[in-house]
């Protein structure tokens, strides 16, 4: 029986770096998180409370704790490298869960703010959800903002070695949408992991444009797994099989039962309910945003956040595992009975055929 586990935290320590980086082509400037092994000397300080870096999303609101070392010694050796793409008014730490599970399996993780589109630019009032031309806008510059990162990181920007055979990309909502965009325009990129992603035909006028700008015409194969939620109010259920009957094989959908858009964050109770208190002081006058709301389930009803994580780094690390670094027993847990496979960690997911 193999001994592979992708559900449990990996054995290598991990370290944090952050980076501002301009792209003097587009005169524009990118806060960069890196997640990479950290050197042994710094064994057992990514999980305790006292040595792990701690962040503030939004100045004000309170620290967050990931659990990684902050500027820790980089281990020895060459890794494979992971770009994550953040929501439409996300920001570059959403999920520390899955970049942090990944660098302990010895993957070098770089997420980027998506500056002008995360939530302090929502909160300014500078990047506004409903405006079609700045929805339009972050659809030319996100998959830029990709592939200037995965340069940086090639030229070692990062203080990493990276090895350029072995690239992959994840991203949540527009971030799923820009993951496979930039699959479209950047053919580093040999495997993503698709969290909630936008850009599926779901008869909603705003997100037309991201359906139809997708081609799925990437010119070879990259293997794709789709994780998203059953009761998804913002990009539902059908947005995601007109994404499944699109993406060429090899592809996979797993969805998580009973859980929402959220359930790809971090603090992923405090993120559902917050965001349906912010946005039930706006839908006054908005039918479609109080028909949304009045679909989601107070977060107290939903799914756990730990199957969530469960489910995603699990699976995540291991369709990276089976396409980037070609291991067999990653492959054989992928072609496996997922359903069976995850009930029997009591997590109920369902597959999109």
């Amino acid at each position: 029986m193999s001994s592979y586990n992708p559900f449990a935290r990996g054995s290598t320590p991990v370290g944090t770096r952050q980076y501002r980086w301009t792209d003097t082509v587009r005169d524009h400037t990118l806060p960069v998180d890196v997640w990479y092994p950290a050197a042994e000397a710094h064994r057992g300080q990514d999980l305790n409370p006292a040595t792990m870096n701690t962040f503030e999303t939004v100045s004000g609101l309170g620290e967050t704790r990931q659990q990684a070392v902050l500027g820790a010694e980089t281990a020895p050796g060459v890794f494979p490298l992971i770009v994550f793409s953040h929501g439409f008014g996300g920001e570059r730490r959403q999920s520390t869960f899955f970049c942090t599970h990944l660098a302990s399996h010895g993957y070098v993780v770089a997420s980027m703010d998506h500056v002008g589109n995360t939530i302090a630019d929502m909160i300014s009032g500078e990047s506004a959800a409903g405006d079609q031309k700045v929805l339009e806008r972050f659809m030319v510059s996100r998959p830029q903002d990709a592939s200037f990162v995965i340069d940086q990181m090639l030229a070692g920007a990062a203080e990493v070695s990276i090895n350029s055979d072995q690239i992959g990309m994840s991203g949540h909502s527009f971030g799923g949408w820009t993951t496979l965009k930039t699959i479209e325009t950047d053919a580093r990129i040999g495997a993503a992991v698709l969290l909630a992603p936008g850009g599926g035909a779901s008869g909603d006028d705003m997100t037309a444009a991201m359906a139809t700008s997708l081609s799925f015409n990437w010119g070879r194969v990259v293997p794709t797994l789709y994780l998203v939620a059953e009761l998804d109010s913002i990009l539902p259920l059908d947005g995601m099989r007109d994404l499944r009957k699109r993406n060429p094989a090899p592809s996979t959908t797993v969805v998580l039962q009973n859980a929402d858009h959220f359930h790809f964050n971090d603090n992923i109770e405090q993120a559902h309910d917050g965001f349906k208190a912010m946005m039930s002081m706006m839908a006054a006058d908005t039918p479609e945003l109080t028909a949304m709301l009045s679909n989601m389930k107070p977060s107290s009803e939903l799914a756990p956040g730990s199957h969530a994580y469960d489910l995603i780094n699990g699976l995540g690390l291991a369709r990276f595992d089976a396409t980037l670094r070609k291991r067999e027993t990653a492959a054989v847990l992928m072609a496996e009975d997922l359903v069976q496979l995850m009930a029997a960690r009591d997590i109920a997911v369902e597959l999109l055929p």
